[in-house]
């Protein structure tokens, strides 16, 4: 008989930084208990053309999902949020959340009309799912009410971190359990399944508390106007902005969806200070430049965000020029460097002053650097350490790290490696489908779906579209179209004439066939652009017919 394990499997955030998706498993391998922790998105970029979010795909456990007894969420950043609208109603689970990041969640499902059972519970909760005895462990980050999830089997106990730094003064919300997580050590932890982020990063993330206060005495030598971007999500840093423009005597405009969303959320839960308030955007015209502070959106150049439209000038109540600065409150996050530095250089062209984390002490991260993970083993001392939530380089450096510092087995995964922790673990059993769904507008398809591949076909080399009509005589009755966009063509003059003596070289027959017609047009082109410009665009050819 099939014996009994306790399994660990990612399917999004190994081997990568962004859409999390991690299920832990009971059981023997034909009948598992599941339970899953985050379900988050990665955005598209330019190798991605027209997906607005990539998700992680749960295909392997939507096979199982009658066995799946619920998705419990870390936090409200949105890769390990963000696909909850698109993928929770396909899981067919409960889902679990502390107040702030329900509150988030609610609005996420209302906006796609998705429905799910939305179970808020308490910071520290403790409830059981199937075999799993769960508690959630508070711990900082930069974000409200972040849950480090602390899972008890008849296998052992495995904490679960998510995202996580140390911050003795966090601006908004408490410090970490560290109790609670040097009990589980003082226990015995079978396994730490932990964050990666910033193991290449020697010291420490830093303080918001320090970051508060930089920022306070840094907006108050301000002279005109001034615009703060920061990640939205982090709370503590909007708090502190809010605090710096009050102490300067200026009056704060919020900028941005996910800012509004936010505060809305922080608001309804209690985390907003009571006296906190803002003024409407189109107020700003009436108030002197020395007393306005614009909090955007776009600390990494979004095209769509409002600090972007504010750079190019078409944002319709607000201006920067002159004698204005702009403070960007965060770091640039690889792979942003080209649109960040867009932005800049436009804002720079308006007269804008701009201040960076390079130039002023405005930003700390928040996951946590070395010295802050030797802190987090010596409180959890696991047998296991399996790390998580990085790149290749970040998961091989955290596992050789985590030797170091004391634990007696490592493993970094892979997305798809399902992993043994007990008994006889750490251990890769076997290797899953783990792939990606992308977010075509308002269409989920799979990562290698023809309309994706044919998207990046055409942004290499574009498109060229070709019409040719022919009569009864089977001869060319009117002048070939050619229609090129995104294609090098300085005069079609040459390339029509060599199409079209590529379908008059074809036997009478051949060209009776419109299929023949189309390979001709196709192969033609391909020679012209080979001679002509050394790339091939994709040939659309469509043939018509007419008597006469």
């Amino acid at each position: 008989m099939p014996r009994k394990e306790l399994v660990f499997l990612p399917l999004g955030g190994s081997g990568e930084i962004g859409m999390n998706m991690n299920l832990y498993g009971v059981g023997s391998p034909a009948n598992r208990q599941w339970i899953m922790i985050d379900c988050g998105v990665m955005f598209g970029n330019l190798s991605t053309p027209g997906v607005d979010v990539i998700c992680p795909d749960p295909s392997y456990i939507l096979e199982e999902k009658e066995a799946l007894n619920g998705l419990l969420l870390t936090h409200g950043h949105e890769d390990h949020i963000g696909a909850v609208a698109l993928l929770a109603p396909k899981l067919g689970c409960p889902v679990f959340a502390t107040p702030f990041t329900a509150a988030l969640v609610r609005r996420k499902l209302e906006e796609a009309g998705a429905k799910v059972e939305l179970n808020v519970i308490e910071m520290n909760a403790r409830f059981s799912l199937g075999p799993f005895d769960i508690e959630y462990v508070t711990l900082t980050h930069s974000i409200p009410e972040p849950s480090g999830v602390v899972l008890r089997t008849e296998f052992g106990t495995v904490l679960h971190t998510g995202d996580w730094k140390l911050d003795a003064s966090p601006t908004v919300g408490p410090v970490t359990d560290s109790g609670t997580i040097k009990k589980l050590g003082d226990d015995g932890l079978l396994a730490m399944v932990c964050d990666s982020t910033n193991v290449l990063s020697s010291g420490e993330s830093g303080s918001e508390g320090a970051v508060r206060k930089s920022l306070t005495k840094l907006i108050g030598k301000q002279e005109g106007r001034v615009a703060v971007t920061t990640f939205a999500s982090n709370l503590s840093r909007v708090v502190s902005i809010c605090e710096a423009a009050v102490a300067a005597d200026r009056s704060v405009f919020l900028l941005g969806r996910s800012m509004l969303r936010i505060v809305e959320a922080a608001r309804e839960t209690g985390l907003l200070p009571d006296h906190m308030s803002f003024v409407e955007p189109k107020e700003a015209g009436h108030l002197p430049r020395q007393h306005v502070l614009y909090l955007c959106t776009g600390s990494q150049g979004e095209p769509r965000a409002a600090l972007a439209r504010i750079a190019r000038g078409d944002h319709r109540d607000l201006v920067l020029g002159d004698g204005d600065t702009v403070i960007f409150s965060s770091k640039i996050i690889p792979g942003n460097e080209r649109e960040i530095y867009t932005l800049q250089n436009d804002l720079v062209d308006l007269g804008v002053h701009i201040i960076t984390e390079k130039d002023e002490f405005i930003h700390v991260s928040g996951h946590p650097c070395r010295e802050e993970l030797r802190v987090m083993y010596e409180w959890a001392r696991p047998k296991i350490s399996i790390p998580v939530h990085g790149e290749a380089r970040h998961l091989e450096e955290h596992a050789e790290f985590a030797y170091e510092l004391g634990a007696e087995e490592t493993l970094a995964p892979r997305n798809g490696d399902l992993i043994r922790l007990a008994p006889e673990g750490p251990e890769v059993i076997e290797e899953v489908p783990a792939g990606r769904i992308y977010l075509d507008g308002d269409i989920l398809m799979a990562e290698g779906a023809a309309p994706m591949r044919e998207r990046k076909k055409l942004s290499y080399a574009g498109v060229l579209v070709v019409s040719v009509t022919l009569d009864k005589r089977l001869d060319i009755a009117s002048d070939t179209v050619v229609t090129a966009i995104g294609v090098a063509l300085k005069d079609d003059g040459d390339l029509r004439e060599e199409l079209e003596d590529a379908i008059l070289d074809l036997a009478p027959g051949k060209r009776e066939d419109d299929e023949a017609v189309e390979l001709a047009v196709k192969r033609a082109a391909r020679v012209y652009f080979d001679r002509n410009w050394g790339k091939r665009p994709v040939i659309q050819t469509h043939v018509h017919r007419v008597a006469k």
